[in-house]
């Protein structure tokens, strides 16, 4: 009985045995199945992204950043350029005490207080692990100074980096532009854009000009190297690597030596100048004054640069020729006459007399004193008649006005490649409609559109569109749109490649009546208001004077210049074109709170003509007589142009 007990104890054991046999290998199986599992997932379907860690682990995808492309004038001027210096530069997150850190580099190589503030705004700007410099264009000596101290300095090293350079400082600054470091709204745009690659290790961007509106041709193309790195991150090796795509050079079509001469004769003046050749519309001189030094912004100007620059009278940050909005005065007039013509409302024989007034709706309108006479149109124009062209604006309505200067882009957007530009006010019933809220304000009153004739009231301008205009209709009526590029060139070929524009819109003028006008402008020149200063000119120009109202002194109060603070006389203006049967250059130009403008803007507008047609470049003397308002006709021997040297003011 006991062996048989014995017996099923022992089976009972090798059952429970086995079946902890069974389990366990289970169990095992299970778990090496796990492993497999887990071995495939990572060998097969997680393979290239864990080499890719692995391989990221030795190695480092380094940017190389191109190299900015040139702006040259149309004779090849350099307007933009590069050059290398070391820079001083310190990544915040790595640094420790940012203070106990600038005050020992204080110690090292020199840190002036505008440095500093220049830093701190950095930061402000950028993110905590980039590296931002403290120093700028250090010299030799100070690179030397610093890399035996660097151990001292964690988070701070010495950089070699591509700075812009603008090699004639403030000259033509409003149309070239600036570049300065990416700021986070730019930041997030070229996130969100295709170029986001192309931009890593870019700190720089193009800001105003044409270095902002050619920014994706300037930038070029961001190469990369692939560096085996040690395991404390330093670089070992190079594996490989693709070299950057220097940017393009983009070729204006400005002058800039005629831009320059421009500058100097305005002065200490302000105002704008658009100088545009009719037969294509390249822009030949955008003159904005006062200027600005567009080097002052490539690194990031100091609060006393930027505080005396904004808070200016004079305004040397407003783009005057894109932005600065005037009412064009009697420079309106032939655009006036024109419509006349065009839309059969007067002929240019019919005789309108001036007495020195023109009297509507119980309100009188100053014209000339004692008057001009009985006139007709080609006198009316030479002569500047307001009353002629006060009964003719209210003949023609304000709707019937606007429809037709429309097409010459006043009041609108004229496609220049450069950003920025304003449109202005052309007005109209439905303009004032939508502009006021006030139901009383929104009716368009018929008095109003007296002054529209004389290119005063609301009407209000850029010179770009006073030029555009002024180029459109002496060519015969074909818009062209303005443009500052004529071509770019590839960095690494060579290849020049000039940058197509749309064709020409004709805008249907007849050719008698553009006749009409252009001559009497041509009067103007020989016998009118500009004689004096066109006299003994050896080509022949049109030209319309212009004075515009700077403020509104009230109805029936007599100006007077003596009693009005500067910044409120009126503007002096002036349009023109030359030669007159095949003109290769129109412009429009404003001398601000300068008054009449054959004193003031026609001289320069002379000066521009002799140079252009000439090769002819004014004496000191003629120079300084145009800065105070007292030319005519230049004085002295004129030099060559290509005699004159091309520096830096």
């Amino acid at each position: 009985m006991a062996d048989m007990t014995e017996l099923r104890n022992v089976e009972a054991d090798a059952s429970r045995f086995r079946t902890r046999v069974v389990v366990i290998g289970a169990v095992v199986f299970l778990a090496f199945c796990l492993i497999v599992t887990r071995l495939l997932f990572l060998q097969v379907v997680r393979h290239e992204d864990l080499a890719a860690q692995a391989e990221s682990n030795r190695t480092a995808i380094v940017p190389i950043v191109p190299n900015r492309g040139l702006i040259l004038d149309r004779n090849g001027v350099v307007l933009a350029t590069n050059y290398a210096a070391y820079t001083l530069e310190i990544t915040p997150s790595r640094a420790g005490s940012l203070d106990d850190t600038i005050d020992g580099l204080s110690k090292v190589v020199e840190i002036q207080a505008r440095d500093r503030r220049r830093f701190k705004r950095l930061m402000e700007e950028s993110r905590n692990f980039e590296s931002l410099p403290i120093r700028t264009r250090l010299t030799d000596e100070e690179v030397a100074r610093f890399a035996a101290q660097r151990y001292r300095f964690p988070g701070v090293d010495i950089k070699a980096r591509l700075f812009r350079n603008y090699p004639l400082g403030e000259v033509a600054s409003h149309a070239i532009g600036y570049i300065g470091r990416i700021n986070q709204a730019e930041k997030a745009r070229i996130q969100d854009s295709d170029e986001e690659a192309n931009y890593r290790g870019t700190e720089y961007i193009g800001k105003l000009g044409i270095e902002q509106s050619y920014e994706t041709a300037l930038h070029g193309a961001t190469g990369v190297e692939q560096m085996e790195t040690s395991a404390g991150g330093r670089a070992v090796r190079k594996l490989s690597s693709r070299a950057a795509t220097p940017g393009d050079s983009v070729m204006l079509s400005i002058d800039v030596k005629l831009q320059k001469l421009v500058e100097e004769l305005y002065g200490s003046r302000r105002g704008a100048l658009v100088a545009i050749d009719p037969r294509n519309g390249e822009i030949l001189a955008l003159v904005s004054k006062p200027t600005f030094d567009p080097n002052l912004f490539v690194e990031g100007i100091d609060v006393e640069n930027w505080t005396a620059l904004n808070e200016s009278i004079d305004k040397p940050l407003l783009n005057r020729a894109l932005r600065g909005l005037y009412p064009p005065g009697s420079t309106y007039k032939p655009f006036m006459a024109l419509a006349a013509l065009e839309l059969n409302k007067r002929s240019a024989s019919m005789i309108v007399n001036d007495p020195g007034f023109y009297t509507f709706g119980g309100r009188t309108f100053r014209s000339h004193e004692g008057g001009l006479g009985a006139l007709d149109m080609h006198r009316a124009i030479q002569f500047s008649s307001n009353t002629y062209f006060y009964s003719l604006a209210v003949e023609m309505g304000v709707d019937t006005i606007h429809d037709f200067m429309k097409p010459l882009t006043f009041g609108q957007s004229t496609g220049i490649d450069l950003n920025g530009e304003v449109r202005g006010t052309l007005p109209s019933t439905e303009w004032k409609r939508n502009t006021y809220k006030r139901p009383e304000m929104k009716r368009w009153f018929p008095g109003e559109t007296v002054s529209l004739g004389i290119g005063q009231g609301y009407n209000n301008f850029t010179m770009l569109q006073l030029a555009q205009a002024q180029a459109t209709m002496v060519n015969g009526g074909t818009r062209y749109r303005p443009h500052m590029a004529k071509a770019v060139k590839n960095a690494v070929t060579g290849a020049v490649t000039e940058i197509v524009q749309p064709p020409g819109e004709n805008l249907g003028y007849q050719p008698r009546n553009v006749d009409i006008v252009r001559n009497a402008m041509v009067a103007v020149n020989t016998g009118g208001t500009g004689t004096r200063v066109f006299a003994g000119a050896p080509y022949t120009s049109g030209g319309k004077t212009g004075t515009a109202q700077a403020v509104s002194l009230g109805q029936n109060v007599r100006y007077n210049a003596k009693a009005l603070e500067e910044h409120q006389r009126d503007h002096s203006l002036f349009t023109a074109f030359a030669p007159a049967k095949d003109p290769r250059i129109a412009l429009a130009l404003i001398v601000e709170n300068a008054g009449f403008g054959a004193a003031h803007a026609a001289p320069i507008a002379r000066r521009v003509f002799d140079y252009w047609l000439l090769g002819e470049y004014p004496s000191e003397a003629d120079i300084a007589a145009v800065q105070k308002g007292q030319a005519s006709a230049p004085i002295g021997k004129p030099r060559a142009v290509a005699d004159i040297p091309l520096s830096a003011p």
